[in-house]
């Protein structure tokens, strides 16, 4: 069976099912499309946007896996309704730190990995304040590790200490030095903070699978992929069961960086270099604007998503390293 794909901004040709999938490819040439600088929004229907970081899952344990495993809640539902980008890399540091950073400021940065250095950028979740005039409790940074409380800030003289978004990390919610806690925990205070506070904008990091990983635990480095794969269809499932994010709500799932590959160093406890299984990562869209069942090869990378949260949200970010992915949506 074939289907008629859309390849370029002037040419359509047939294109195959996939092996790995009983759903259409979809293969979408951006080189129109990024280069666009028109950036004037439509009207969305997304109100509200959640970005999932998944820390350190490999690619060919998770999406790269024909077979799909590990993933079963993440690739039905996104498979089915929302939009896959195979080719997603993290193209900067292969850290937890930074690669939470080029997700939320849209540029690549060097820095230390133990909670030490802030972003030199502001986020994309201080634009939202500041552009929309709504308070702290509507947008927030929600992690099982202590260390992304700097996410919440930025050392740019013009932004520091300025429209900070509200944070919850770490054990307790205290923040670093604190500690890391269960993402059982993390996903339980996510749930109380969409109830109590409803934010717009929020983004949610769980440890896992990166914790069991980094101990050389196999075995409890699938589970922790298996997990989190539940708490990510358990979410989605909230937000559409919830009056105020149904048919509202843009959820993004991601990675902060991969595992080196079986080949490299120590394999896959270790991460921070080069290698493809540190670089090549998940990217996965689900939304009421979104494209449906489509599956792109189109290469993007983590400064985009930042772009691409603010141009949904209807906020404008400046001099961004990132392009918009107009190409994920309707």
């Amino acid at each position: 069976m074939r289907i008629i794909t859309k390849v370029s901004d002037s040419t359509l040709i047939g294109m195959p099912f996939s092996p790995r999938l009983s759903l259409p490819i979809f293969i979408i040439s951006v080189s129109v499309l990024s280069c666009r600088t028109d950036h004037s929004q439509p009207p969305f229907q997304t109100e509200n946007v959640v970005i999932v970081i998944i820390d350190g899952p490999r690619y060919s344990e998770t999406w790269g896996d024909e077979s799909h495993s590990h993933i079963p809640q993440l690739a039905g539902t996104i498979a089915a309704n929302g939009f896959v980008c195979e080719e997603f890399y993290n193209k900067g540091p292969t850290y937890t730190a930074s690669g939470n950073t080029a997700i939320t400021t849209g540029f690549y940065q060097e820095m230390d990995n133990t909670g030490l250095d802030l972003p030199q950028h502001p986020s994309l979740f201080q634009y939202f304040l500041r552009d929309s005039g709504k308070d702290s409790t509507k947008a927030w940074i929600v992690a099982s590790k202590d260390k992304l409380e700097i996410l919440g800030n930025c050392s740019d003289p013009a932004w520091s200490n300025r429209y900070l978004p509200s944070t919850d990390c770490g054990l307790n919610g205290a923040g670093v030095g604190s500690g890391h806690r269960e993402d059982s925990l993390t996903y339980i205070r996510l749930i109380d903070i969409f109830e109590t506070y409803h934010p717009n904008l929020l983004q949610v990091d769980f440890r896992e699978p990166d914790y069991s990983a980094h101990q050389g635990d196999w075995s409890n480095y699938l589970k922790g992929i298996e997990k989190t794969d539940q708490y990510v269809a358990g979410l989605w499932a909230f937000l559409q069961s919830d009056k105020q994010y149904a048919n509202r709500t843009t959820l993004f799932v991601t990675n902060d960086h991969g595992r080196h590959l079986d080949t490299v160093s120590v394999g896959f406890s270790g991460h921070g270099d080069s290698c493809d299984g540190c670089r090549h990562i998940n990217f996965f869209a689900i939304g009421p604007d979104l494209r449906k069942g489509v599956v792109s090869f189109n290469p993007r990378e983590q400064i985009d998503v930042a772009p691409t949260v603010a141009y949904l949200l209807g906020f404008k970010m400046n001099g961004l390293s990132g392009q918009t992915m107009l190409e994920l949506i309707e």
